[in-house]
């Protein structure tokens, strides 16, 4: 087994899914008392939050840079960042680094293809909706056609993830909210592209085929470090 290294506290209450799925997704696997091999470096997300507001992405950069060095020297053998936001600076890592980072958005997009699907929604921060690190990279290297929500409602899903989600607050009106949001935009399926956005909303939530992020990067994750076992 492969050991994963983790890059998490961003924010901490997702980077919790991910040790608790990627374990439970060894042990059904493997069975008996096998758990995974795994390293973790949790960052400040006062720290990098304050770095996206100021638009202080090279800091940033650096920042994870660093802490993608750690995973390696503590034994990691791939790296997974726990948040889709920061994969804005996922090439700066991936060039600080001798072992492979595991791109988000692209096991995002194999678990979209695997359903047979091509449009679909994309929930986010602000930044993973408007910026084309994420979008651009779906559309052109897997052929998605992705859809985001009207600037009004971006403001809404922006704001529940920060005001709400990063902070542990589950507000059934904000799970309504998203639930029309998903509804107006029309898509064959809907990507959940914040890892804190899973904790509301559940495939019963949607009227469409949700991919939660969080659980499909996790999964991944396992399916890497298991390969060599298979």
């Amino acid at each position: 087994m492969k050991t994963i290294g983790l890059i998490g506290g961003m924010s901490w209450e997702s980077s919790l899914e991910y040790y608790r799925i990627i374990n439970e997704e060894v042990k059904r696997r493997l069975g008996g008392f096998h758990s995974a091999k795994s390293v973790m470096v949790s960052v400040d997300f006062a720290e990098i939050e304050a770095m996206q507001m100021a638009d202080r992405w090279d800091d940033a950069a650096q920042l994870l840079s660093d802490a993608a060095r750690q995973v390696e020297r503590g034994g990691g053998d791939i790296v997974v960042l726990c948040t889709n936001t920061m994969h804005k600076v996922a090439d700066a890592m991936q060039a600080a680094i001798n072992i492979p980072l595991l791109h988000i958005a692209d096991a995002s997009a194999l678990a979209i293809r695997a359903q047979g699907l091509q449009r679909v929604g994309l929930l986010g921060t602000r930044f993973t909706m408007e910026q084309d690190f994420y979008r651009t990279r779906l559309e052109q290297q897997h052929g998605l056609e992705v859809v985001i929500p009207d600037s009004a409602d971006r403001d809404t899903v922006h704001r529940v993830i920060y005001d709400e989600l990063v902070l542990g607050v589950i507000n059934p009106t904000s799970r309504q909210a998203y639930q029309a949001i998903i509804e107006k935009m029309g898509t064959e399926g809907v990507i959940l592209g914040c890892t804190e956005i899973g904790l509301l909303i559940k495939a019963e939530d949607s009227p469409v085929p949700v991919f939660d992020t969080t659980t499909i990067h996790a999964v991944a994750a396992v399916e890497w470090a298991l390969r060599d076992l298979t």
